[in-house]
């Protein structure tokens, strides 16, 4: 079966993406989430990106 990146349904804050990144890579997802908090502090970026993979990732069924 092939790893797909999906939007999380049980692991979720927001919209599930870093929970879904999380699955994905299987670590746990605070790593992800602090990632992303320092991408965003850093370069702004990251919320822009946080949207964009929201829309984009699917939902996980």
């Amino acid at each position: 079966m092939k790893k797909r990146l999906y939007k999380s349904i049980t692991d979720k804050k927001m919209c599930g993406v870093c929970g879904g990144i999380a699955e994905y890579f299987e670590i746990d997802s605070t790593i992800i989430r602090l990632a992303w908090v320092l991408f965003t502090a850093l370069g702004g970026s990251g919320i822009i990106a946080y949207i964009v993979a929201a829309l984009v990732m699917p939902n996980k069924e």
